[in-house]
């Protein structure tokens, strides 16, 4: 899992009276030894977790995953019955030049999320657009909605 990354702006936004807040000021002697540490479990082979959003409508769940800079021959998913997993990876680009800043993680990543309801395994469908994966997954006919008409009944 990747390690958040406290974002700065400017000065303003710089809590440096803290009691921390110099250690990750960003370049000085304790920023610049503190920098390869966000990347600590990625270099000891650990896996991160990418951001991702589900949502559930009346006939499926739609599952959408930041996948910025993969290609779909590095993704791999599975369901099975309510457990929807994406693993893959995200390779490590060539560089002419020299690399000044890492903020972006690179390597394994594993995604798993088990949806609330029965789903249809055979319906699943995946698309890789714009940096995001979109998982549809249909829900079983009968977790389904059913609308339900109202008749006039005869006196």
């Amino acid at each position: 899992m990747a390690l958040p990354i406290r974002r700065k702006n400017d000065a303003a936004d710089r809590a440096e009276w803290g009691p921390f807040g110099q250690l990750d000021s960003g370049p000085g002697p304790f920023g610049d030894l503190l920098a390869p540490w966000a990347q600590l479990p990625h270099l000891i082979g650990g896996r991160f977790t990418p951001l991702a959003d589900v949502e559930e409508t009346d006939d499926a769940y739609h599952i959408e995953i930041d996948l910025s800079g993969v290609k779909k021959e590095d993704i791999d998913l599975q369901i099975s019955k309510r457990r929807l997993t994406v693993t893959g990876e995200r390779k490590e680009r060539a560089r002419a030049g020299i690399l000044r800043r890492r903020e972006r993680v690179v390597g394994r990543f594993s995604y798993e999320v088990t949806l609330p309801g029965e789903v249809e395994e055979n319906g699943v469908e995946a698309t890789l657009e714009d940096g995001v994966l979109t998982v549809r997954v249909p829900k079983v006919a009968a977790d389904r909605p059913r609308r339900i008409e109202v008749l006039a009944g005869a006196r």
